[in-house]
């Protein structure tokens, strides 16, 4: 076989593949545009009966219109963006949401009359006319539609990944068509390395695959842990009732929310918004939905009150700083390397614990001297039918 004819084959086998990249290239974009004129279609244009500006209400809602000196910044409390940390003002999309279908003068009402001390206080310097209350109002129900800004996804490794295809095409173009860099084992050098860098990116992706470490997610309710573990000192086991006892922790319910809320019934940084939505669950009957944070996959078996009643294992070692967080979030992977390490090296409370009473060899073995401790691997804490049934 000739060196012309390895050379040839090599050249379609490249020209094969970029012709490859290019044609599913088409479909992707196509598949993009079309998604994104079907969004722009879903977003209608709020009509009402009463005639408001959108852009007039935008430019005052961003403080852009001359409303005087002191005039407050709507946006500044209120956020359009959505937004990771917590903030006890409601969205814009929550204020178009509530008086979507209210009236003018109710909403008026709420801007420039406000009941609460908190909202008084901010809008004490707020001069808006009719007209200017009709705009941010048709404005804001234009808000109720579309939703909050989404924050612009993070595609870090998506672009390197890219990066790295362009850098071995380009290595390979140069290796059996141009020849500009005369040394071959340099091609081969930059696409080995190249090609170890998307196999790390595409690894560290799939095992991350089900992980949701630093998951989280917006709340029907903006409930603070901070304010409630850590300033008004409420234990865990007072709001997740069953974490000592069953196999999950449980959410609160409305009843005992309205425990405490039945009397307390503004906050002093929150005001009143956020706890009348849990009135109105209750007065409603209805269930507050919660979104879960922590989420193991379906295969695996955990049990709350194997760690928290028999274990006695505080509640930080696997949730973090939980009476630190305004809004919660997933500290660990949860993965099963974390959970094995941890079994293999905590030491169980075994002669203290009833609940080990019936490891009786293990106990013989401990009075005897014959080994100092007891870990949850000695008990079969890396047994895999314990985890996965």
């Amino acid at each position: 076989m000739n060196n012309s004819f390895v050379v040839q084959f090599w050249k379609r086998i490249l020209l094969g593949a970029l012709l490859f990249m290019l044609l599913m290239a088409i479909p992707v974009a196509i598949f993009v545009s079309v998604s994104e004129n079907t969004r722009d279609e879903e977003k209608a244009v709020v009509k009402k009966d009463y005639a408001g500006d959108i852009k007039k209400g935008q430019r005052i809602f961003f403080g852009q219109a001359d409303l005087g000196e002191n005039a407050p910044v709507c946006s500044s409390c209120h956020n359009t963006v959505e937004i990771d940390s917590l903030n006890w003002y409601p969205s814009s999309y929550e204020i178009g949401s509530k008086f979507e279908n209210k009236g003018l003068t109710e909403f008026k009402k709420a801007v420039l009359s406000p009941s609460t001390p908190t909202m008084k206080k901010v809008h004490a310097t707020l001069t808006l006319t009719d007209q200017d209350v009709t705009d941010v109002k048709t404005y804001l129900d234009q808000v109720a539609v579309d939703g909050l800004t989404p924050k612009k996804p993070v595609i870090k490794n998506t672009l390197l990944l890219i990066l790295l295809t362009i850098i071995i095409i380009i290595a390979m173009v140069d290796l059996f068509f141009t020849w500009k860099v005369k040394f071959k084992v340099i091609h081969l050098v930059v696409i080995l390395l190249a090609i170890a860098g998307q196999v790390k990116i595409v690894s560290h992706a799939a095992i991350a695959l089900g992980r949701s470490q630093d998951y989280s997610p917006d709340q029907p309710i903006k409930f603070s842990h901070k304010v409630h573990a850590d300033q008004n000192k409420i234990d865990c086991l007072y709001c997740h009732t069953t974490a000592e006892y069953g196999k999950n922790a449980g959410i609160p319910s409305v009843n005992l929310c309205m425990n405490c809320h039945i009397l307390v019934a503004e906050g002093k940084i929150s005001g009143k918004y956020e706890i009348d939505k849990v009135k109105a669950a209750y007065i409603n009957k209805k269930p507050i939905e919660w979104i879960r944070v922590h989420n193991l996959p379906d295969h695996v078996y955990f049990n709350h009150s194997q760690h928290v009643g028999a274990g006695k294992l505080d509640c930080t070692e696997c949730h973090g700083e939980v009476e630190e967080m305004h809004i919660i979030k997933q500290v660990e992977d949860l993965s099963m390397g974390w959970c094995i390490d941890c079994h293999r090296t905590r030491e169980v409370n075994f002669n203290e614990n009833r609940y080990y009473g019936d490891y009786k060899q293990l106990h013989k073995d401990m009075k005897s001297g014959k080994i100092k401790k007891v870990t949850v691997e000695d008990i079969g804490g890396t047994d895999c039918a314990k985890c996965h049934y």
